[in-house]
């Protein structure tokens, strides 16, 4: 769910097609060879480029800001134990399609992965302590469902040019979800964990027409696994960079076109072909440059393209959002929060939306580990990656006391607050579709230039 594979694969199916689009035109440059920058070595950058290898255009160059592949999958040590700072999920499995990547994560890479349970009925924590009645919260989810089954039936019915999109919060407006939607603490909460949860933006500018149902699910299953091995979820990306890349006896990318640490700030461009400058002055010349880098990079001023993008490009790439979803890792001396079946997750109904909403206790991954995860979105993200760990690990303590008011709470002896969105290499963690944009858009943002710029 959320900051998980079916974004990742959204950004690199349009990449891909862009490929495509370039190798067709391998031919323009078939006496020296077809010529191909790619920016950014993140899922849709290394599947871009293991495309044009199978085309058989193998002059390329990557040129990768950090100094690691894998771009928003991510995983990093956290007290002994390895996490997933970025993508987490196997979204959409067990359907009527197979979806790309579960045999790559299942069998070839056989890396531990667990069914994820997000029952909370008996898991949603009143704002003063305590759990609220279950036939109460029941009644609010059953409320929930029905009103999202009805703008699924709605959102089928729509244009499919987009024209006449709403937001979710209009659709739940129109079905009678409150007046002005979900504003009990409970509400909001189970609306958190329904929508923000997975698309890290409020119903209020999420699409309907283009989010529910969730095409993901849609296509692929409504099953969700839990990526936790100590390889890390990066090593899916390592694997496809692995079959086109050279590497030596342990693995490791030893390929020259491949570079690291290379941050790109530059790219001049015309029909002839392109010119790539990057931070350490270096100058790098091809026929085509295909650009992978978060939507969130490409609306700073990071990489200044000469000449100026056409208007219509520039108005595309701001017409999305560049959503923000921060996982907070938490390790305690010991466990106090209950365990076992249907208590994966548990939520805090706060009075304020999205204040530390979404609780995952990891013991089924990491057992013994004594380890939590709390998952806060949008404009709380921003607020805390603006303030010290010190600070967050002092609203999270408040917030756990007073949903555990009758056990000894120790406080957190470690915290991990990743900051995507501070980032100057990512600006966020991945693209929410706003109501309004239509798929024409889409289709805007991933068309090329010139012939010879690629997204």
């Amino acid at each position: 769910m959320s900051s998980s594979t079916s974004s990742a694969l959204v950004l690199a199916a349009a990449v891909l097609l862009a490929a495509l689009t370039v190798a067709q035109h391998g031919s323009l440059a078939a006496a020296a060879g077809p010529r191909v920058i790619i920016v950014g070595a993140g899922m849709s950058g290394i599947s871009a480029a293991k495309t044009l290898s199978e085309a058989g255009i193998t002059d390329l160059l990557i040129l990768e800001a950090t100094d690691r592949i894998g771009g928003r999958m991510h995983k990093k040590n956290f007290s002994g134990i390895n996490v997933e700072i970025g993508a987490n999920w196997v979204e959409g499995v067990n359907g009527g399609k197979m979806n790309p990547i579960w045999p790559i994560v299942n069998e070839t890479l056989k890396l531990r992965n667990f069914l994820t349970d997000f029952s909370v009925a008996t898991n949603i924590y009143k704002e003063d302590g305590g759990l609220y009645d279950e036939a109460y919260v029941q009644k609010i989810i059953d409320r929930a469902d029905a009103v999202e089954s009805k703008g699924e039936k709605l959102s089928a019915s729509l244009p499919a040019s987009g024209s006449d999109d709403i937001s979710i919060l209009a659709m739940q407006r129109l079905y009678d979800h409150q007046p002005n939607g979900p504003a009990t603490p409970v509400d909001m909460v189970v609306d958190y964990f329904k929508y923000d949860f997975e698309g890290a933006e409020p119903p209020r500018v999420t699409s309907l027409q283009t989010t529910v149902p969730n095409p993901t699910f849609t296509d692929f299953g409504e099953d969700e696994y839990f990526v936790a091995d100590h390889l890390g979820y990066e090593t899916v990306v390592h694997y496809l960079a692995g079959q086109y890349l050279k590497t030596d006896s342990s693995g490791k990318i030893v390929d020259p076109r491949l570079l690291l640490n290379k941050v790109v700030t530059e790219i001049s461009y015309s029909s002839s072909g392109v010119s790539v400058r990057t931070e350490d002055k270096s100058v790098y010349k091809a026929d085509y440059v295909m650009v992978s880098t978060s939507l969130g990079v490409l609306q700073t001023d990071l990489i200044h393209f000469k000449p100026k993008l056409p208007t219509w490009k520039i108005l595309v790439i701001y017409q999305f959002d560049m959503a923000v979803y921060t996982k907070i890792f938490l390790k305690f001396p010991k466990r106090f929060w209950p365990v076992g079946k249907g208590k994966e997750f548990f939520l805090y109904a706060s009075t304020r939306r999205g204040y530390y909403a979404a609780w995952q206790q990891l013991e089924k991954q990491y057992p013994g580990a004594n380890a939590l995860l709390v998952t806060v979105t949008d404009e709380e993200s921003r607020r805390i990656e603006q303030q010290s760990d010190n600070q967050t690990k002092a609203e999270i303590m408040e917030v756990l006391r007073k949903m555990f008011p009758g056990e000894d709470v120790p406080d957190a002896t470690d915290i991990l607050v990743p900051r995507w969105w501070s980032d100057r290499f990512y600006k966020g963690t991945y693209a929410n579709w706003p109501v309004g944009v239509s798929r024409y858009e889409v289709d805007q943002l991933r068309v090329g230039w010139e012939g010879v710029l690629h997204w």
